[in-house]
C-alpha cells in the first residue's frame, strides 16, 4: 500500500505563527516536536502522517489518528515511523518505508506499507 501527501510549507508556518506550540501539539507529541527545527520540518511531518493514513486507506480519523503514527529519525537523520499496535494489528502491518522531500515551498511525503 502506498500513500503520498503534499503540503504548502507556508500553510504550516502560518499555523505555527498563529498558534505557536499549540499548533504542533495538534499532530505531534513532545518527542516529535523536539525534532522540529523549522516550519519546513513540521510541514514534512504533517505530510508524512497524512501519507501514512492514505496508505492505510483511512485518512486521519477514528481508525487512524495523528497519535497512532510516531515519527522518529534514524542515526543518519532519515525519517522513520512507528505505528501503534492498534494499526499494526488491524491492518496486519509487516514493515514501512518513508521519505520526505521539500522543494518550491512544498513538503512531500510518501509512505509504503507492507502487510502480511
Amino acid at each position: 500500500m502506498i500513500g503520498i501527501d503534499l503540503v504548502k510549507i507556508s500553510r504550516i508556518e502560518s499555523m505555527m505563527q498563529r498558534f505557536e506550540k499549540k499548533a504542533l501539539k495538534r499532530f505531534l507529541d513532545a518527542d516529535e516536536i523536539a525534532l522540529v527545527k523549522s516550519a519546513s520540518t513540521a510541514a514534512g511531518f504533517w505530510a508524512l502522517k497524512e501519507a501514512c493514513s492514505k496508505a492505510l486507506g483511512t485518512g486521519i480519523g477514528s481508525e487512524c489518528s495523528f497519535s497512532d503514527i510516531k515519527i522518529t529519525k534514524s542515526s543518519k537523520g532519515a525519517p522513520k515511523i512507528q505505528l501503534s499496535s492498534k494499526l499494526e494489528n488491524n491492518f496486519k502491518i509487516k514493515d514501512t518505508s518513508v521519505s520526505i522531500t521539500h522543494d518550491g515551498g512544498f513538503a512531500i511525503a510518501v509512505v509504503a506499507i507492507e502487510t502480511y
